[in-house]
């Protein structure tokens, strides 16, 4: 079965380097096992990664036994969906491409949320 973005059109890649998503495909899809619920294809921004660093999740810093080279401003990546709504909250989101977002981030948010944060290519 195919699997659908928010947009109701088929799920695109995010980001291959470095893999992202649970399953280090590139893809933002989820599993039941997937406790973060990694669907939302975010592109990252120095603001966010300091937040997220401050939050006890250290995206920034390389971890080379995991081929993890650490994120920069304007990397993309799979983030979990409370992580983005938290990241809302504080003012701090950043934007996100709706073509790679999971159509299961709708259970959590609107898509009317997500178009604000829409990417602008």
């Amino acid at each position: 079965m195919e699997e659908l973005n928010v947009l109701g059109t088929p799920l695109q890649p995010c980001c291959s380097h470095p893999a992202t998503g649970y399953f280090r495909d590139g893809y933002c899809r989820t599993a039941s096992h997937d406790t973060g619920t990694h669907v939302v294809c975010a592109i990252m921004t120095t603001e966010f990664l300091a937040y997220t660093k401050s939050k006890g999740n250290d995206l920034s810093t390389p971890i080379p036994q995991w081929q993890f080279p650490g994120l920069v401003a304007g990397s993309k990546w799979c983030l979990s969906i409370s992580r983005w709504l938290q990241a809302e909250k504080a003012g701090v989101a950043p934007p996100i491409v709706l073509e790679s977002t999971l159509q299961k981030t709708l259970d959590y948010t609107s898509l009317e949320l997500l178009k604000r944060y829409e990417f602008q290519k």
